[in-house]
């Protein structure tokens, strides 16, 4: 498994503690930046990260902003991008189960980093079940997004 890894300077610090985290657990990534705590645009890196997962070279991805919400705007404006903002463990899990989310977003200044590590440890370790209702649903937002973003 790859990861793509982006994030603001709000960020920075999370990311960090993320990227320790997939070091340990042996898991590789790409990191979209930022580089530092100065003051930048998550647009830039968030879009960045999520188009190494739509055009394969990342199999999953995961960004980072103070809040988690303008990232994953930016990362769901990529077409093929199903970008989850998850501050909770079940929501990880069920974005994976139920969404086949392909990127995750977090908040660094809504969850401490434990919490953080517990979300992404589940929603890279979560499969996509394949359940039919499940799939027709992510089907229907796929038609949606091939309809809207030509």
């Amino acid at each position: 498994m790859s990861v793509a890894l982006g994030c603001d300077h709000g960020g920075y610090g999370l990311k960090r503690e993320v990227m320790k985290y997939l070091e340990r657990e042996g898991i590789e990534y790409k990191d979209f930046g930022c580089m530092d705590t100065s003051s930048c645009d998550y647009p830039e890196f968030g879009i960045a990260a999520a188009k190494a997962v739509a055009n394969g070279e990342c199999n999953k991805g995961i960004v980072i902003c103070t809040t988690g919400i303008g990232i994953s705007i930016a990362a769901n404006k990529v077409k093929g991008i199903r970008c989850a903002l998850c501050s909770d463990t079940v929501s990880a899990r069920l974005t994976r189960e139920h969404n086949n989310a392909n990127m995750l977003a977090l908040g660094a200044g809504i969850v401490g980093t434990n919490l953080a590590l517990g979300i992404v440890e589940t929603f890279l370790n979560t499969e996509f079940p394949g359940e039919e209702k499940h799939c027709r649903r992510v089907a229907k937002i796929e038609a949606l997004e091939a309809e809207s973003m030509k």
